[in-house]
């Protein structure tokens, strides 16, 4: 059967991607245009160009610590705090010199042209120069400039791109979203809140359940449960799936309630810009799906991981293999 795949935007969760991948040719689907944004980018470009399994054996093998110096901060940099062209060098040399019309699949890489507020399609060129437009998230990793354009990450304006792949003729249209409920679960619906001082009780009911929350998106618990097993940091050798302190709460707790009322958020600079971008791709999805469906959607939890968690390869792999497996089979392929 011939399928058009779309791989979505999402940082490290887009390992699914290759999870995904690996279903779809156990299953003799034949892959016949690939069109993704940011991560999906990435993984699409090395599977369009036949290199998918030197990628991800090198995706296996990264520890934390190997994570952050491929990703090359730049504490001065005034427009992003990764260059990420340590990432992009390593893709480089496994992809080769591969360019996009010598791939034996049709391949589309999107990126945003942030001055003039449009998709770029890359259906032409370096393959690694079109993923490098594509994974350039807002604020985190600096833009790149091609032929005069400033290009950002596609997922500004299409987080799941099947418009791409609407001329190629296939059987069905596969799209894999990194923006899923998150794990928990919970309504969307908007929440009418009143900034008055809530009892104590109260607001000590909520701190829990959201330290609850807050703890099941860092340690990846919502993974874990699938397979019953322990996450554990493999630099540290620490397992992941901890209660939450209560003293820690309590001592907020304790805190004079007037006193949070209105206070500042705790949350780093990248993973405040990380979490803003995610809300906005998934509300764009939702939209630009409604009018283009796929015919099978594969949807990860927006908080499997963290975005720029790229030494959880193994569990994201094997994620997306699950979940596409789940879809296919309810979709009866």
């Amino acid at each position: 059967m011939r399928a058009a795949v779309v791989l979505g935007s999402g940082g490290a969760r887009g390992y699914a991607h290759i999870g995904a991948l690996e279903v779809l040719a156990e299953r003799g689907f034949e892959i016949v245009t690939i069109a993704g944004t940011s991560m999906g980018a990435l993984v699409g470009g090395v599977a369009a160009a036949g290199r998918l399994d030197a990628y991800t054996e090198w995706a296996r093998s990264l520890t934390q610590r190997e994570v952050w110096r491929l990703l090359d901060l730049s504490i001065t940099s005034p427009n992003g705090a990764i260059r990420a062209e340590r990432i992009i060098a390593k893709v480089g040399e496994i992809l080769d010199g591969a360019t996009i019309e010598s791939l034996p699949i049709p391949y589309t890489a999107v990126a945003t042209d942030i001055n003039a507020r449009r998709e770029v399609w890359f259906q032409r060129g370096p393959v690694e120069h079109a993923i490098r437009a594509s994974i350039a998230i807002p604020g985190v990793i600096t833009p790149a400039v091609i032929n005069g354009r400033v290009l950002v990450d596609g997922g500004l304006i299409n987080p799941i791109p099947i418009e791409p792949t609407a001329a190629t003729s296939a059987d069905l249209t596969i799209a894999v979203s990194l923006s899923g409920m998150r794990a928990t679960g919970g309504p969307t619906t908007p929440v009418k809140e009143s900034s008055e001082p809530v009892s104590r009780e109260e607001w000590t009911t909520r701190l829990r359940r959201s330290a609850a929350e807050v703890l099941e998106s860092d340690r990846v618990r919502a993974i874990t449960s699938r397979f019953g097993g322990h996450a554990r940091d493999h630099d540290h050798d620490v397992e992941h799936d901890q209660p939450i302190p209560p003293e820690a709460v309590d001592r907020l707790a304790q805190t004079p309630t007037d006193a949070l009322v209105v206070r500042s958020a705790d949350v780093g600079l990248v993973d405040l810009l990380n979490m803003s971008f995610e809300t906005m791709s998934a509300l764009i999805s939702r939209y630009r799906m409604a009018s283009n469906p796929p015919d099978v959607l594969v949807t990860v939890p927006s908080n499997a991981v963290r975005t720029l968690d790229f030494h959880r390869a193994a569990e994201m792999i094997e994620l997306g293999r699950q979940l596409t497996t789940e879809a296919l089979d309810h979709a009866g392929y």
